[in-house]
Order: structure tokens, then sequence, then C-alpha cells
């Protein structure tokens, strides 16, 4: 299989770069040596320093935020809610917490897995609504790619959870890039207003 994964010096740019650079990228899991691979087609941006939505605002370092200091390059996944995973890309230089979480994809290889980690029964027993609402969202994503904190502090430059520009005969593609508010942040004040959600229209 031909893929050309991204390198980590692409994660350790302005968090705000690699959130729009993302849109249309691969994100790849092989985590059961079968190949799911999603285009990223939805990011939102994390910026610990000024950011009051990102769980490392003001420098806050815990056991669980301890990833997000790290040179970037590596997963940063955590559990919400007692039932979801949610996967980040930790970005910029080392001691600087931010992040770019992956929001939404578009499932275009092995299919036949992504149901069966989502909904337990093939892709060919699924509803309309199902089918719609694979990957649209971080945690819905995560299940369907079997992401969990197993791969919390993983480099996203090798097996068995990686990023590519270009994989098995998909390309980078993008639409139009749209900005906005980020999701399910009303709490975090004049934070909840930044733009800093990337997406195709």
């Amino acid at each position: 299989m031909y893929m050309h994964k991204l390198p980590r010096k692409f994660y350790t740019q302005n968090t705000l770069v690699v959130a729009e650079e993302l849109i249309g990228c691969y994100l790849v899991s092989n985590v059961n040596k079968e190949y799911i691979i999603g285009r990223i087609n939805e990011t939102e941006a994390y910026i610990g320093p000024i950011d009051k939505a990102c769980h490392a605002y003001l420098y806050k370092r815990t056991k669980r935020t301890e990833p997000l200091f790290a040179k970037g390059g590596i997963a940063y996944v955590y559990f919400i809610y007692g039932m979801y995973h949610c996967m980040n890309v930790v970005t910029e230089k080392e001691g600087v917490p931010c992040a770019v979480l992956i929001r939404g994809l578009e499932i275009v290889q092995g299919l036949e897995a992504a149901a069966l980690n989502r909904y337990k029964k093939p892709p060919g027993d699924l509803s309309a609504y199902q089918k719609k609402n694979w990957a649209n969202g971080p945690g819905k994503l995560c299940k369907a790619l079997d992401i969990t904190t197993d791969l919390n502090r993983t480099g996203l430059w090798a097996e068995p959870l990686f990023i590519c520009d270009k994989i098995n005969g998909f390309t980078k593609q993008a639409g139009r890039i749209t900005t906005g508010k980020r999701i399910g942040i009303d709490y975090a004040e004049e934070a909840k207003d930044f733009l800093w959600r990337f997406y195709e229209t």
C-alpha cells in the first residue's frame, strides 16, 4: 500500500494552520490489522494559552492534559460523558498546550470494519440515517475507527494511527473551507465566539 504520512514537522506549525490544512487529508486506523481510512472534513482548533475551551487553558497541567504539552505530532485521546472518545492532534512546540480536534470524517476505505465497529452490523444493513451519521462527530468517528484512550500519546507518523495526504490511490482533496464557531463550548465565555472550526461547504 503506497502512502505518504504527514511528517512530524507538519504538526509543529501554528494550530490554526494545522486545523485548516488537515481538511482533505486522511486519518488512518490499523488498530485491528485492517486499514480504515477516513477523509477529514471538519476540525476544531484549541490553543491553551488563550483559550478557555481548552483543557489546558492558561497552561493547566494535569495527568489528563499532559499530552498537550508534548511536541506536536502525537494523539490526545480522551473519554467524555462515560461513553465517547475524542481524538485530537497535538500541535506546536513542546511546552505549549495546543491541539486540533478531529470532528468529522468521510469513510473511504474499510467500510465493513467501520460499520461493525460503529453499528455492529455490515454496511448493507445500515439505514440511510445511519449512513448519514456514520462519522460526522468526534465520538462517532472514534467508534468507527476503533480509536480509544489506548491510543493516547500515539505518534501520528507511524502505525497503528496516522494521517496521510496520499494513501492507496486517495490524494488530499478538500472542498471550499468555511470557518465558524466551535460546537458545545458555551461555557467558554469569549472563547465560544472564536472562529476556530474548519469545515467543508
